[in-house]
């Protein structure tokens, strides 16, 4: 999922330009009467709503693009954006909240030339999707842009996948049409939500990792077209080809004109590289498992466990497994059951100490049948999970421990 910080504007405005944000909605809002009234919506003729969907950036934060809305009203000079993923990365256990699915994230109004400054800054492009929307549904959604706006209402609890920055924007338009959106559906665009990731951090090696690594059983479960709209391309496609049904019937295009208004840009991005540029989880997992293999050879000969390697690798092993124990209690619904634990079991950090012990003693400890059987049952759980890259060579050289261990304390010539 986060980690992810899609903007820190908060802290980037002074106080001159949320008064002046503030200002211009009351503005807006205060033309829209609680009676029906011709004179204000014919006001709402200047005004033009539309969807931003921004490309994706080189930071964790930003791989998977982002989404805004823009309200313009060239009749009175005003140019806003609207923006769903705003926080302060600075608040206390920032980190430690969003693993755990306790992240707020705020709603925002900023002008839309700030917004674009951003975006230019860092070399991503923005495509703009102006609907076509009656003087009515125009009112109705800014009215409702109004409320969500009101201090009460602005802070939501974020959920990657079921309620972000893109699904908040997308229900604000959609849930305030005369009538409902019909998108044109794919029914062969099956896909899970840790597939649709893949598309997006495929170059970022260990950010994609890390997500698979935290993401369960149910990140592979397969979606729907709706719940597909939670990353901000997918949504902008779907919106592209979606039609408004009103209630009588009659059919028109949800947008009108679509543009491209700010072209990506990587020149203006300095990259830095670093080493795990070019190591990959893969190649890491891979070469761990073959020190590991060689030194049960040398172990093999000498007849005779190197039980400081047993020690570091079942306290690593536990010490990840406690990770995974925690996310039962998070509130992301895709964490909470990963079958990755039978490999990266907390139980190793309990039993490491009486297992090196014994192990020193030339005994054998029975918690490496328990260990083995669990690697095992990761092994098939993989037909039904994808795991995160390399972690099956990780459980390849766990259960290789574990043959090595059985087999010299078995033995009658162990060297004493």
């Amino acid at each position: 999922m986060e980690i992810i910080r899609y903007f820190c504007i908060v802290k980037r405005f002074n106080c001159y330009f949320r008064t002046l944000c503030v200002a211009v909605f009351v503005f807006l809002t205060t033309a829209i009467p609680a009676e029906a009234d011709t004179t204000p919506l014919q006001q709402m003729d200047s005004v033009e709503i539309s969807l931003l969907t921004c490309s994706p950036g080189q930071e964790v934060w930003s791989l998977y693009g982002h989404t805004a809305i823009r309200l313009r009203d060239p009749l009175h000079n005003q140019d806003l954006a609207i923006n769903y993923g705003m926080f302060n990365f600075n608040q206390k256990n920032f980190i430690l909240r969003f693993v755990f699915g306790l992240t707020d994230y705020e709603m925002g109004i900023v002008p839309f030339q700030m917004f674009m400054m951003e975006y230019a800054r860092e070399g991503r492009g923005v495509i703009q999707q102006r609907l076509n929307l009656t003087n009515d549904e125009k009112a109705a959604i800014i009215q409702a842009i109004s409320v969500n706006y009101e201090p009460a209402n602005r802070t939501y609890r974020y959920n990657y996948f079921y309620d972000n920055c893109t699904t908040r924007a997308r229900d604000i338009l959609a849930n305030h049409l005369n009538g409902k959106v019909e998108y044109a559906v794919n029914q062969n665009a099956t896909t899970s939500y840790r597939e649709m990731t893949h598309q997006w951090n495929t170059d970022h090696r260990w950010a994609r990792f890390g997500n698979d690594l935290l993401l369960g059983l149910k990140a592979d479960f397969k979606t729907n077209y709706t719940q597909q709209q939670f990353l901000p391309e997918h949504l902008s496609k779907a919106f592209s080809q979606a039609k408004v049904v009103e209630v009588n019937g009659k059919k028109r295009p949800l947008v009108s004109q679509e543009t491209e208004i700010l072209k990506p840009n990587a020149l203006n991005v300095e990259q830095e590289s670093s080493i795990w540029d070019t190591i990959t989880p893969r190649m890491l997992f891979l070469s761990l498992s073959i020190l590991i293999a060689l030194i049960t050879l040398y172990e093999l000969k000498r007849k005779k466990t190197v039980w400081l390697l047993d020690v570091t690798l079942l306290t690593l092993d536990g010490l990840a497994g406690l990770i995974l124990f925690a996310m039962f209690f998070s509130q992301h619904p895709t964490v909470s059951l990963n079958l990755q634990i039978l490999l990266l079991n907390p139980l190793s950090i309990i039993f490491v100490y009486q297992v090196v012990y014994q192990e020193i003693k030339k005994e054998y400890h029975w918690y490496w049948n328990l260990l083995g059987l669990c690697i095992i049952l990761f092994f098939i759980g993989g037909f039904f999970q994808d795991y995160a890259e390399g972690t099956y060579f990780l459980a390849l050289a766990l259960l290789l421990r574990v043959g090595i261990n059985y087999y010299i304390t078995h033995q009658g010539t162990v060297e004493s």
